[in-house]
């Protein structure tokens, strides 16, 4: 390399190491305040490093007992609704993107501009209602299994496909479905990974719904949920008293709402991260590929 270029890859390497210290000071920041004693934090100084390391602010939380409840619930709406999101964007998406599709360009521009305009809150509910999914499981799957936003991606991406590897499969006999199943969606795979990374992310962090359809059956609650509910009680000392079954005189002390918050994110972006690097190498390629179209 010529003394220009040894320069630029010094500067380069420089300049990644504080993308990397820029972008991973936040969390362990938040990490450190979550692992650190309440009274301490208040002096501030913490960095990337707990001062005077305890669990309380974790010990808190994990006193409520429908948290298992609702982890599992949120496991079990993540997963499903994931799977059945992506089954039904990419349907959709694979038949936009046919094009011997004659309603194509009216489908596309509905479901654009639902995009811009909904019911609202009120509509939503009372919608809900009347479909009897007040108070179910099906409340958390539903309403979310079609995304305009997920749908274009995959059809942009699918529309950069060859139409004839569709037109050679019905050739040999493959009916619609077929060709989907087997010859699409194997290909789309760096577009459906990115594509469940988002509804993975969505209906992880997900509470307003259970808070509006679901909060009066503690059975359906969800962990998001739940953690919200320990936030706003860990704001007043009485609070925490009740999390701690009377034992919270000497735990007020020792434990903030600041503190209990931080921990609370710690809990809730964890699962979200240790998904991520299984997706990562599909991620960029499906979004890079799929915004060329």
């Amino acid at each position: 390399m010529t003394a220009g270029e040894k320069i630029f890859t010094v500067f380069n390497y420089l300049f990644m190491c504080l993308v990397i210290i820029v972008m991973l000071y936040p969390f362990l920041n938040v990490l450190a305040i979550s692992l650190n004693e309440s009274t301490d934090t208040v002096r501030g100084g913490i960095h990337i490093w707990p001062r005077a390391f305890t669990l309380d602010n974790y010990a808190v939380i994990l006193r409520y007992d429908s948290l298992v409840t609702g982890f599992i619930n949120s496991v079990l709406r993540t997963v499903i609704g994931t799977v059945l999101g992506l089954f039904v964007c990419s349907m959709v998406a694979y038949t936009l993107s046919r094009r011997d599709f004659q309603a194509r360009k009216f489908v596309s521009t509905v479901i654009v501009l639902t995009m811009f305009f909904s019911g609202g809150l009120i509509p939503t509910y009372m919608l809900m209602r009347d479909l009897g999914l007040i108070n179910t499981f099906a409340v958390y799957i539903l309403p979310l299994l079609a995304s305009a936003w997920n749908i274009i991606i995959i059809r942009s991406f699918m529309d950069g496909l060859p139409f004839a590897l569709q037109e050679s499969a019905k050739m040999d006999g493959a009916n619609d479905f077929t060709i989907y199943w087997k010859i699409i969606l194997p290909i789309c795979k760096p577009v459906l990974a990115t594509i469940a990374l988002f509804i993975a992310v969505m209906q992880w962090n997900m509470w307003f719904d259970t808070y509006i359809y679901n909060s009066a059956n503690a059975s359906l609650t969800t962990l998001q949920y739940e953690l919200m509910k320990i936030l706003q009680n860990t704001a007043t000392s009485a609070g925490i008293d009740s999390v701690r079954g009377g034992q919270g005189a000497d735990l007020v002390n020792r434990v903030s709402p600041e503190s209990v918050k931080m921990a609370i994110s710690i809990v809730t972006i964890v699962p979200i991260l240790l998904v991520y690097p299984f997706l990562q190498k599909y991620f960029v390629k499906g979004m890079t590929l799929g915004a060329v179209k």
